[in-house]
């Protein structure tokens, strides 16, 4: 194998392929990245047995052929280059070693045959529709934060993509979930997604998928199965299995009947929290809600510290409430908030409360609250 390839080129796919591939694997070559030349384009595979990621990339290629390098090193590599090196790789006689040249530099790394670099199997896929890469893009954003990291719950451990019907019509929605609380998504239903499995995509995958719709402008084709779910885009293609568990019945922890309403300034609200928190302890980080007619009073109290109070304007027409919450999990729903208008729906202070965006009905989250 031979070819020459610009460094900018190369090194954005690697940054695509080097995410999926597990560092610390037992078995060597899944630490690898498989190079392929032919005709005029290099192909770079990386797997972790269950994501794959494929892109194929324009390259000269002198010579084709194929070998796998450790991906993580090949990346620093392309990455400490200057911006527009010519990069030639090259491999020679047997499989132990690829060299890489760019200008003055070069390096001669450490190898693996081709022919053992394992693949996924896609299986067939029953359903296919498109997306915007914005569109994708949101669909993660927007419940990303809420995935729960406890193990022990690998059925929470992904964001679950389904089809639904709200009051205009079928939608698309992604859901997540920890348990502590909720985000959910919808947009309307793309055509041809109507019928699709719902499905849980694991965390792994949807931080991989995030990165590739980093361009909002590519059109993205997603094909499912009840086991697997494949993107693919202009020379790129992701496909991964899919956590095969049950979703739980998630619409059961929506309130139905908050009816105190509590609107605040998002940008006021979350500076507050983020001050008197500071107080707070690291295992609890609770926030307490004084909320009365048109003020809201922020208190943190810490025997270990002190405490700390704050009030801000708010719209509050309802009886007094006092409430309280985990300040991590405000700010993180208050950072995907993309008004100044936050609006609270809150019945009691052991309910759940749900809170929107003041200008964007496409979203909900929900929030268990803490006892303070």
């Amino acid at each position: 194998m031979q070819i020459t390839i610009e460094r900018s080129a190369l090194l954005k796919a690697l940054a695509h392929v080097t995410g999926v591939v597990e560092r610390r694997s037992t078995i060597p070559i899944l630490s690898n990245v498989l190079l392929r030349a032919e005709g005029n384009e290099l192909t770079l595979t990386a797997t972790d047995l269950d994501i794959e990621v494929i892109e194929h990339i324009p390259a000269m290629v002198s010579q084709p052929g194929g070998t796998t390098v450790q991906a993580v090193i090949l990346h620093d590599i392309v990455r400490k280059l200057p911006d527009g090196s010519q990069l030639e790789l090259s491999r020679t006689g047997d499989d132990s070693q690829m060299d890489v040249v760019a200008g003055k530099a070069r390096f001669s790394l450490q190898a693996l045959a081709p022919d053992d670099f394992p693949g996924v199997d896609a299986g067939e896929m029953t359903h296919s529709f498109k997306l915007q890469g914005k569109d994708l893009k949101r669909l993660i954003e927007k419940t990303q934060f809420a995935i729960s990291t406890e193990e022990t719950r690998f059925y929470l451990n992904g964001i679950f993509l389904h089809a639904a019907e709200n009051a205009d019509g079928p939608v698309l929605r992604s859901v997540a979930t920890d348990g502590h609380r909720l985000a959910l998504l919808e947009m309307p239903l793309p055509e041809g997604a109507a019928g699709i499995p719902g499905v849980i995509v694991p965390r792994k995958t949807v931080a991989e998928l995030r990165k590739l719709c980093e361009d909002g402008d590519l059109e993205m084709t997603i094909d499912l199965s009840e086991s697997k779910i494949r993107l693919s885009t202009d020379g790129l293609k992701l496909t991964s299995k899919l956590i095969d568990a049950s979703f739980p019945d998630y619409d059961r922890v929506i309130p139905k009947n908050n009816d105190k309403l509590m609107s605040v300034s998002n940008s006021e609200f979350a500076a507050a929290v983020d001050r008197v928190s500071t107080l707070s302890t690291d295992k609890g980080r609770a926030v307490k809600l004084i909320i009365s007619h048109d003020q809201l009073t922020l208190s943190v109290t810490n025997p270990d510290s002190g405490s700390a109070e704050e009030q801000i304007a708010a719209q509050y027409e309802s009886e007094p409430l006092e409430i309280g919450f985990n300040a991590r999990y405000l700010l993180d729903i208050s950072a995907q908030i993309e008004s100044d208008v936050m609006n609270f729906m809150m019945s009691d202070p052991g309910a759940p409360t749900m809170v929107r965006d003041g200008s964007d009905e496409t979203t909900l989250y929900v929030l268990m609250p803490m006892r303070v």
